[in-house]
């Protein structure tokens, strides 16, 4: 009973986190009880299918489903934008906890053959960094008056699907990939581990330059 309380506990945290930290991105207000009712649920289901029924890679597949269900009918995004947040969002902390696994397994604080998110301190400690470094970054992100605009409060109309909202939606494909991909690589390919947050910085790179040219302006330019 203690295992399923610590899973629930700190999967509950790391979703939590991921909704806080997309939130703040786009300056989506933030319904606390909600979010925690959609991570108690999310939770309870992962638990289920990676612990009772053993099916991790099912799991991720029925996490990312949730998640965009939850964005688009609990907290009213639209249904096309709910599915760019939720690619964003996995992208965005699969970066963060990938990089603190990379270093954690250099430390060689993982054991050989241990994956991720199986019931051990060493996984607790990774997903609790994961989840205070997003929560961090959207504080931050808030405090700062930083993020984009351009998604509608309203749920329901028609929108006008131009280059970048193509280009935002295609970027989920390969996100996708990428995070169905980060156990596999962790099991079987851990000498190449470090191809996976380098992966998704990329990905999360080409979210964030065409979501600033999109609040922007389409022809404004742009720079770092």
């Amino acid at each position: 009973m203690m295992d399923l309380w610590l899973y629930i506990g700190f999967s509950m945290l790391e979703t939590y986190a991921m909704f806080y930290l997309i939130f703040k991105l786009f300056k989506i207000d933030l319904f606390p009880k909600e979010m925690i009712f959609a991570s108690i649920i999310m939770s309870f289901i992962s638990y289920v299918l990676r612990t009772v029924y053993e099916l991790p890679q099912a799991d991720v597949v029925v996490q990312v489903l949730l998640m965009f269900s939850f964005i688009w009918l609990l907290f009213k995004i639209h249904v096309f934008y709910a599915v760019i947040l939720t690619g964003m969002a996995y992208q965005a902390y699969m970066l963060i906890q990938t990089l603190y696994y990379f270093i954690m397994d250099s430390a060689g604080l993982f054991d050989s053959g241990t994956i991720p998110y199986i019931l051990s301190i060493s996984t607790f400690i990774l997903q609790a960094l994961s989840a205070a470094t997003a929560i961090g970054a959207g504080y931050i992100l808030s405090v700062k008056r930083k993020g984009f605009d351009f998604v509608p409060d309203k749920p329901s109309g028609k929108i006008a699907v131009k280059t970048w909202e193509k280009v935002l939606l295609i970027l989920n494909i390969p996100s996708v990939v990428i995070v169905l991909l980060t156990m596999y690589f962790a099991n079987y390919l851990s000498g190449l581990f470090f191809l996976v947050p380098t992966a998704n910085a990329v990905i999360l790179y080409g979210y964030l330059y065409v979501s600033y040219k999109k609040d922007r302006g389409e022809d404004e330019h742009f720079s770092i």
